[in-house]
């Protein structure tokens, strides 16, 4: 694919903080589109989404804005679908990590049709397999990888046709260091490959990321879903969920990199990104720089990996 096309999501509806609805932009003015042509993209910006606006409302049944949850996950899935179908590659502005679900959903049923293996790579401070009963906010940006795996109501697990969207098998967690108690236990309950901050640091992010991609079928389509707060927040601050204790600049460069070598990633969602807690958009620029090394930008031309 040689055509990236830009979908914006301004939408915060599925956090705890306002603000993440200021992402794409922040993440336009911080040259998005001028990194991705250096790689020898062509880049079409399809604008943003229009969904509903937040209610900031108390949870019911669970859910904090389940209603307008649904109907910005049905926009994103069908956006992301629309550029699948045209062989462009799909990079999600956000927005709230809530919309993995509809990007996501959307990749999962493009592969299915073509027959082709999918692995989803999650890039992030936390597993976002939190449920209804097992949730202490509510919040839906910390269920999207329960619902995608059949977890959830049916408005979610069911948004792209038959649930789960996704196998346990498709997914790895790379960079995990803040899991609630009862989502904890689901976790394991459910054997999700999970590669938290303690094993980056026993084993290093090469050798985390050699694991990660082990037995990847060369036709493999690589969706990766990067959540801004995945990066240590001395980094990257401008988030709504900082957690201490994450990958450094250079750990995020090379899992990018790694990523890159394998000419396979097909989709991106660049997420939680919130410029009202940053400083002077420089989280958008690290954001901006990470996604350059997904597609090829390093330090030297390799003929191959070491």
């Amino acid at each position: 694919m040689k055509t990236v096309t830009l979908i914006g999501a301004p939408t915060d509806i599925g956090a705890g903080a306002r603000g993440a609805s200021m992402g794409p932009q922040a993440l336009r003015v911080a040259g998005i589109d001028r990194a991705l042509r250096r790689q020898g993209f062509e880049v079409i910006d399809a604008g943003d989404l229009s969904g509903p606006g937040n209610p900031w409302q108390a949870p019911v049944q669970g859910y904090r804005h389940l209603e307008q949850v649904v109907e910005w996950n049905a926009q994103v899935f069908q956006a992301v679908s629309a550029e699948l179908e045209q062989g462009r590659l799909p990079m999600l502005l956000g927005g709230d990590h809530c919309l993995g679900l509809g990007s996501v959903g959307a990749v999962a049923r493009h592969c299915r049709r073509q027959d082709r293996p999918v692995r989803v790579f999650w890039l992030d401070a936390h597993t976002d397999f939190n449920t209804a009963q097992l949730s202490p906010s509510g919040n839906v940006h910390g269920m999207p990888v329960a619902c995608l795996c059949g977890f959830g109501p049916r408005e979610l697990t069911e948004l792209g046709g038959p649930s789960p969207a996704l196998r346990v098998d498709d997914l790895r967690m790379v960079g995990i260091r803040s899991v609630d108690a009862g989502e904890r236990r689901f976790v394991h309950e459910q054997g999700l490959d999970v590669y938290d901050m303690r094993t980056i640091d026993e084993r290093g992010m090469r050798a985390v990321m050699e694991a990660a991609l082990d037995g990847l079928a060369p036709q493999a389509h690589i969706h990766v879903s990067f959540d801004v707060d995945f990066l240590d927040p001395d980094y990257a601050p401008g988030v709504g969920t900082t957690v201490r204790g994450g990958p450094t600049w250079r750990e995020a460069q090379l899992c990018m990199e790694m990523l890159a070598d394998t000419g396979q990633v097909g989709s991106v969602d660049i997420v939680e990104l919130n410029p009202a807690l940053d400083v002077r958009n420089g989280t958008a620029k690290v954001a901006v720089e990470l996604v350059e090394s997904l597609f090829g930008q390093s330090t030297l031309i390799r003929r191959g990996r070491d």
